[in-house]
């Protein structure tokens, strides 16, 4: 029993301190808002909305520096670092401007007091979405970031191609024509052996005379065929040596070293990726290879983004939803009190050097009445 009531009591102690500690996350004069129990759950309400909404921010920040880092020795130290340094900065802009609302006024002068605050939540919602956007599709924008490097390198051979075939063209035209002739000539002489072998064997057409065997019509088909045999030869040394001389220049050009990634590489390149290569292949998600929107894709990324937006706004929402409670009006007594005291003690001070300075006026007309009499009387 004693066991039971030490835990109570230590519960009780906990609960006491996180609840204090959601008060002064909200902005609230603590010593105030004791006198009115009914409105403690409210600003505990209010300081968790702010609290968590740095702590996402904290954490948003920090992943998006990470991959600004990524592959750095640091890259772990500089992503918490400024983590915590970005929610930092917007947990206390949210207290300052959600405790700096005041109920007191009229509802519109509430909102324009706010909407600064609003305006950017919107972009802070946005920067925090994003890096969050980033993990959430990590598997799709992985895939994406395989074709677009892929893209690339295929852009960039094909360039480097058409620079190559733009500096070469006399030489590459040479060799089109050069292999023309060839395939033309092989050609040639395929019909040409095809004659022969008719002319050889007796065979009457309009350009074999039908004799039997290999007489003068056969060797004269076969001294031109040998000539053109010879000329192919020829065609295909020179062919050769072009092609040569093309190589040659591909391997100086560097054209030849260029290939296609790897899986490997591929998979390489993706892991060292960094947060403007990633934050465009999200973008990319949202659009077919044809141009078209991706509806599914489109509205998760946009629907993600809205939530952080409007997580971001909450502090302010609630602020300006919830109404006007006893410790709102406690707190514009105080304040009111607190002006009074000041425009007193103003006149007070006021008065008390004014009346310094009267008497000192009086002691200065005494001396110098003296020294006039004591002049006169001498």
């Amino acid at each position: 029993m004693c066991n039971l009531f030490v835990l109570n009591g230590n519960s009780s102690d906990t609960m006491k301190k996180v609840t204090q500690f959601f008060w002064w996350c909200s902005g609230v004069h603590q010593a105030t808002l004791a006198k009115y129990p009914a409105e403690h759950n409210k600003y505990v309400g209010i300081g968790a909305t702010i609290f968590f909404t740095g702590l996402f921010a904290a954490l948003s920040g920090g992943y998006a520096l990470y991959f600004v880092f990524s592959g750095t020795a640091f890259s772990v130290i500089y992503a918490f670092l400024f983590g915590l340094l970005w929610g930092l900065a917007i947990f206390n802009m949210d207290r300052y401007i959600v405790s700096s609302i005041h109920k007191n006024a009229s509802g519109f002068k509430q909102f324009l007091q706010a909407t600064p605050r609003i305006l950017l939540a919107v972009l802070i919602g946005i920067v925090i979405a994003r890096p969050l956007e980033l993990k959430v599709f990590d598997k799709e924008i992985r895939e994406q970031l395989r074709t677009t490097y892929l893209d690339r390198q295929r852009s960039h051979i094909d360039t480097l191609n058409k620079a190559f075939e733009s500096k070469y063209a006399v030489e590459l035209t040479r060799v089109a024509e050069l292999k023309t002739e060839r395939d033309s000539l092989e050609a040639s002489i395929k019909s040409d052996r095809i004659k022969l072998k008719m002319e050889t064997f007796g065979e009457k057409t309009v350009e074999t005379s039908g004799i039997v065997g290999y007489g003068p019509y056969a060797k004269q088909r076969q001294a031109e065929l040998d000539k053109q045999e010879q000329y192919l030869d020829t065609l295909r040394s020179r062919i050769g040596q072009q092609e040569a001389f093309i190589q040659q220049r591909k391997q100086f050009e560097g054209l030849l070293d260029e290939r296609l990634l790897t899986g490997e590489q591929l998979d390489s390149a993706v892991n060292k990726a960094g947060f403007a290569d990633r934050n465009a292949a999200l973008g990319n998600l949202k659009y077919n290879p044809d141009g078209t929107r991706n509806e599914s894709n489109y509205w998760s990324i946009a629907f993600i983004m809205l939530l952080f937006i409007f997580f971001e706004c909450l502090p302010v929402f609630v602020k300006l939803m919830s109404a006007r409670d006893a410790y709102d009006i406690d707190n514009r007594d105080r304040q009111l009190v607190d002006i009074h005291r000041s425009g007193s003690e103003r006149d007070a001070d006021i008065a008390v050097i004014d009346g310094i300075y009267n008497d000192r006026v009086k002691a200065d007309m005494e001396r110098e009445k003296s020294r006039i009499w004591e002049s006169e009387a001498t």
